[in-house]
């Protein structure tokens, strides 16, 4: 969890402060080992890569893929730790290229001493450019460091390629709300944390793990402003945090935004929620917190395009072309200026009509896929371009569409055993009507059906 639950070291940076029992629960509360880590049960089991790299004190540079709160930087240190190595963290959001390669430079002096291996921990590396993550590749390629790099961003998107070919990816999941009442256990009951000198009712647990949204981080930062609300109402007995308290502790905690901390992920999820519930207005003012905050603009441009796809879709057609087209103002002219083009996209977005038909429909598609449905292609529909593919039957009775009428021609197309999957489900909203009603009569003709079915 990034900046959360990692062991300071005494190199450790921001991560190697903080430690002494003012720092917050969130800081106090960070696993120490892989035992104590709390999710990621594929990264923790016997004789996966992350344990086998821990315990077998190996070097290998780690690329951590996952949402905030799931366990990345604490990942980091705790390779460092257990493996008794340096550990020196650079931030991709105020480091250059020059502290990049100081932070190589001393790590290969350290080893030319006889000294000891170093961690270098580069938090969002997606923020890096080009030429930054460049100057990673000959610390990496020389095993001068031991790299561990952390991303929320899609690597394959984001990282170079050279510098991905030469990390071992380890995708992250958010913690289901199992694992974070069992973290928030954890602060009650360990002297780490509160130390059992307050009860949590169960309905304020539950509120708590539901607000969480699977960031551990986020369920201590809640159950700290929980625990002192229940302070400053019982003074310094044992308290019982009650439904009411914790509601009360929360909304004064998501007061502010922090761009680096729990609140950037909060205001995000309101700004997107609110293009995807159509509030023009409160979209606009999520976005209004987050410019003012200093938020990369690239950031919330991306999230506009995700957004285009997954909840307008082919509703309204248009939608991506006008997320792109905000996505590369923002690179072509920059802030302040591109705020106008941020909020124009936004306010287009959210007054647009939706759909999820798209995302449902490569979600069945992938979901049938997982599940081993990847039958044989038809051998009309293989490659016929070769001495002999007739002989095999490749392509005999294909069907040419624009000889056909209408441009359709009726064969099966999808491999056997998913002949009948309908993937694409289209709404009545929006544009998407006139392809709901084309396209159930394009899949009648292709597919051979008469209109009753």
């Amino acid at each position: 969890m990034e900046g959360l639950f990692d062991t300071p070291s005494p190199s450790a940076g921001s991560l190697g402060v903080n430690t002494h029992s003012s720092a917050p629960l969130a800081v106090r509360m960070r696993p120490r080992t892989l035992d104590e880590l709390v999710g990621q049960p594929q990264l923790r089991a016997e004789g996966s890569p992350l344990r086998r790299l821990v315990e077998g004190d190996q070097s290998m540079s780690l690329l951590l893929w996952g949402p905030p709160g799931t366990g990345k930087t604490t990942i980091a240190a705790i390779v460092s730790n257990q493996t008794d190595r340096r550990f020196v963290e650079v931030s991709a959001v105020s480091a250059g290229v020059k502290e990049v390669r100081a932070a190589i430079d001393a790590a290969r002096s350290e080893l030319s001493r006889g000294g000891r291996e170093t961690v270098l921990f580069v938090d969002e590396v997606h923020r890096f450019s080009k030429a930054q993550q460049d100057a990673l590749l000959p610390g990496v390629e020389n095993r001068w460091v031991t790299l561990v790099a952390a991303t929320t961003e899609n690597p394959f998107f984001s990282v170079i390629s050279p510098l991905l070919s030469r990390s071992l990816l380890l995708r992250l999941t958010s913690l289901t709300d199992d694992d974070v009442s069992e973290v928030i256990t954890s602060g009650l009951e360990d002297e780490r944390g509160l130390g059992g000198r307050f009860t949590l009712e169960e309905d304020a647990r539950d509120h708590l793990v539901r607000l969480a949204g699977g960031d551990a981080r986020r369920a201590l930062t809640y159950l700290e402003a929980a625990a002192g609300a229940a302070t400053s109402v019982g003074g310094d007995d044992a308290h019982v945090i009650t439904l009411s308290l914790a509601e009360t502790a929360v909304d004064q905690a998501a007061v502010r935004y922090d761009r680096q901390g729990d609140q950037h992920y909060d205001v995000t999820s309101a700004f997107i929620k609110s293009v995807r519930g159509s509030d023009a207005d409160a979209a606009l003012h999520y976005l209004a917190r987050m410019v003012e905050a200093g938020e990369d603009p690239r950031f919330i441009a991306r999230r506009l395009v995700i957004l285009a796809s997954e909840d307008i879709g082919l509703a309204d057609p248009t939608a991506l072309t006008t997320a792109v087209a905000v996505a590369q103002a923002v690179q072509l002219i920059g802030m302040p200026e591109a705020r106008l083009n941020l909020a124009q996209a936004t306010i287009a977005l959210a007054l647009a009509p939706k759909s999820n038909a798209v995302i449902s429909a490569i979600d069945r598609a992938s979901a049938d896929v997982r599940a081993g449905k990847i039958g044989p292609v038809p051998p009309h529909l293989r490659d016929a371009h070769y001495g002999g593919a007739k002989k095999l039957g490749h392509g005999v009775t294909y069907k040419y569409a624009h000889d056909e009428p209408f441009g359709i021609a009726q064969q099966q197309y999808a491999p056997d055993v998913v002949a009948d999957a309908e993937y694409y489900r289209p709404t009545a909203l929006g544009a998407e009507a006139t392809l709901k009603e084309r396209w159930e009569r394009v899949r009648r003709l292709v597919r051979g059906q008469s209109r009753g079915r």
